[in-house]
């Protein structure tokens, strides 16, 4: 079992940065691909980024690609996200997720623990 806990979101006008975290609990938090999802009200939840184990490999919407970074410190059992360049659009609550076996970690049902979701607003 791993719990994830988001912090780092907030207000921020277009065009600055946010660096979202992520911590996750257990000794096993290495061997978990993770990604970021966000929702936004009304909106189905939808995939950001995604990241390996090993954190060699790094995949990103095509709405987030070159303005958005996932990296990862094992050691620090942490994931994190960094958001450059924001827009209104990018407003949501930004979850974390752990996933197990890797498979579909482009979609929500990829994944097997969630955050709780931290809060982001861009304003215009």
């Amino acid at each position: 079992q791993v719990q994830l806990v988001e912090s780092g979101g907030g207000l921020v006008q277009a065009g600055g940065s946010l660096r979202l975290s992520c911590a996750g609990s257990g000794r096993t938090f290495g061997s978990y691909a993770m990604g970021w999802f966000r929702q936004a009200p009304g909106k189905e939840r939808e995939y950001v980024a995604a990241i390996t184990w090993s954190g060699g490999n790094t995949y990103y919407a095509d709405s987030v690609k070159g303005r958005f970074t996932i990296s990862r410190d094992n050691a620090k059992n942490t994931v994190y996200l960094q958001m450059n360049s924001l827009k209104p659009e990018d407003t949501a609550v930004y979850y974390c997720a752990a996933s197990r076996l890797a498979v579909g970690i482009t979609t929500v049902g990829g994944y097997d623990y969630w955050g709780q979701g931290t809060q982001v607003t861009v304003s215009s």
